[in-house]
């Protein structure tokens, strides 16, 4: 029978307990065998404590095993001055063992588990790390990385409830209205031929919360996106998601603001508020994408008038034809970046890479630029330039040339990105959180109007009588997104609560009378019996909690993530399923043949 009202967690021994007998349940982490006496570091998940093996149970505990789970019970003294471990919450104390029972055998593991020396890296292939998650998960460090993501959700759930939010849960079986990615489907035995699907987002559901008159809402929700893969994304995510109504963008961003604050300073780390605001056409004209990341300068400037008199070609050539030629200054890098890496590495591989041509490239020397095109510039062109640059001795201009305006902007806001990571301008220690706002309410793709962030985003004006593509593509959206370190941890907006501005948007992104009723029906028809001016945001949890701990992968702060691929190595997930469990939902399974 365990003694579970007795028992002591390895990381509490503490002085309290000197002379004391305690009771302590755990796994074996490492055994060191000094013939007549043996020393065993014991794990749980608060910690290590550090146990010496009595005589009497010698024979017992030298058939220990690395992760063994065992029963100890035994007596806490201090140690010697020489032999203070300060890499342990416990190390000034140890446990001599004078009842050992060993609980479960372990086989041994694919990996070495134990943490000990924690100058080590740890080196272990993450398809592995994932096949035996269980055992990843006995890591002190992925321990607490959990502790500290439960953490942080207590911190975010205290924080709203302090300011009126009301956690709801809404449904994960719903109906199928696409948001923008695929819909993960659910098929009905009861209903033949119908699905349900996995809700990307609970949109729908928490604006008709506002329509209840609940006010305020919360939810710490999966969600799910069928997303072409990438890096780091999963398609099952967590989000903390809001909704509250009679409020505008201000409420968001101070809330929004406050609860960031909140959840950093639980790390360690200062934020200030207000942060700073960018509209979505400074964003993309400065860093070209709408995710500035603001931890260092290097920001895009528009050149095409300084250098239109120029008599070096490719600008002249791209100048006729309505070009755009941008560029950004790489401060103190002459010495960094030698001639060879700027034309053979970064101009004819690196940036090919990225979508453009090529790169023109310049150094600052003795004032002048130096490089071997500047016989194409004068003396007034070089000064113009260098000081339209912001640029000083011993500084690199690298410049982008193309007809089409978007891919110069595309490609230098991904080349800033790659030059900031190689000169080391990253810094991990500085958090720079920022909004980015006034996103367009609508972009164009194949001949038609979408929506840049859903069809329930409220416009900057009234855009009943707009009619015009051309005129409804210049109106901006009442929309948000929260960036840090050039990362978006969230988005949301102020919604339509208007039904006949809310049918105009429909219209506008093509959709006939019958597709409304059929995808939103039940949504409209709920607006038409008094909705109140509201709005939301929604964080991802993932990113936001690895953000904070500063890891470099959301996988760290998932307990059971998928790999790269969305395929789960250690339930073998997705996989097939039996006949008859097909049968049961009237489905029949078609292998088409593969393309050559």
């Amino acid at each position: 029978m365990l003694n579970w009202k007795e028992r002591l967690y390895c990381a509490d021994v503490s002085d309290v307990n000197l002379e004391l007998p305690v009771v302590l349940y755990g796994w074996v982490d490492t055994i060191r065998d000094h013939g007549h006496l043996l020393f065993i570091h014991l794990r749980d998940r608060s910690g290590i404590v550090q146990l010496v093996i009595d005589p009497k149970v010698h024979a017992i505990a030298e058939k220990l095993r690395s992760e063994d789970v065992v029963e100890i019970l035994g007596t806490v003294r201090k140690r010697s001055e020489d032999t203070i471990n300060t890499q342990l919450k416990t190390g000034s104390l140890e446990v001599v063992v004078t009842g050992v029972k060993r609980l479960t055998e372990a086989d041994t593991p694919p990996f070495l588990i134990t943490e000990k020396d924690a100058s080590e890296p740890f080196h272990v292939d993450e398809e592995l790390r994932l096949k035996y998650r269980y055992l990843d998960l006995r890591r002190p460090s992925m321990q607490q990385n959990l502790i500290k993501r439960y953490r942080l959700i207590k911190i975010i759930r205290d924080f709203l409830d302090e300011h009126g939010f009301i956690e709801v849960e809404t449904p994960v079986l719903t109906k199928s209205t696409p948001e923008g990615a695929r819909d993960y489907l659910v098929p009905s035995r009861t209903h033949e031929g119908k699905f349900f699907a996995l809700p990307q987002s609970p949109q729908l559901f928490k604006q008709l919360l506002m329509v209840s008159g609940l006010d305020r809402y919360f939810q710490i929700v999966k969600c799910f996106r069928d997303e072409d893969l990438r890096p780091n994304r999963q398609p099952e995510f967590t989000q903390v998601d809001l909704e509250a109504s009679f409020i505008d963008e201000e409420f968001i961003y101070q809330l929004l603001e406050a609860l960031m604050i909140r959840l950093y300073a639980h790390e360690g780390v200062t934020l200030s508020a207000p942060f700073p605001r960018i509209s979505y056409a400074d964003s993309m004209t400065r860093f070209g994408n709408d995710r500035p990341d603001i931890r260092f300068g290097m920001e895009l400037m528009d050149v095409t008038e300084v250098v239109r008199t120029v008599q070096y070609q490719i600008f002249q050539t791209i100048l006729s034809k309505k070009g755009l030629i941008k560029g950004i200054t790489i401060k103190n890098a002459a010495d960094k970046l030698s001639k060879n890496v700027m034309q053979e590495e970064i101009a004819k591989k690196i940036i090919p890479q990225m979508g453009a041509k090529g790169l023109t490239w310049m150094k600052v020397v003795d004032g002048k630029l130096e490089s071997n095109i500047v016989q194409f510039f004068s003396d007034a062109e070089q000064a113009a330039l260098i000081a339209a640059m912001g640029a000083g001795e011993g500084d690199i201009l690298t410049f982008i040339a193309d007809t089409n305006h978007a891919l110069v902007s595309d490609v230098l806001g991904r080349f800033r990105l790659y030059i900031a990571e190689r000169l080391g301008l990253l810094d991990s220690s500085v958090v720079a959180p920022c909004w980015v706002t006034d996103f367009p309410l609508y972009e164009k793709s194949e001949n038609r109007l979408l929506s840049v962030h859903h069809p329930f985003t409220a416009p900057q004006e009234d855009i009943s009588l707009i009619k015009d593509t051309d005129a409804l593509l210049r109106v901006n959206a009442k929309a948000y997104d929260l960036v840090i370190n050039g990362e978006e941890v969230g988005g949301g907006s102020i919604r339509i609560h208007d039904p006949k501005i809310q049918e105009k948007v429909f219209r506008d992104l093509g959709l006939s009378e019958t597709d409304i009723q059929e995808k939103f029906g039940f949504f409209v028809n709920a607006f038409k019996f008094g909705t109140p001016p509201h709005g939301g945001l929604a964080l991802g949890v993932d990113r936001l909690v690895s953000m904070i701990l500063k890891k470099d992968s959301i996988r760290e702060v998932i307990a059971f993530p998928k790999n790269r691929v969305a395929y789960c190595p250690l339930t073998q997930a997705p996989s097939d399923v039996a006949e008859s469990q097909l049968k049961e939902l009237k489905l029949e399974i078609k292998r088409l043949p593969k393309l050559d």
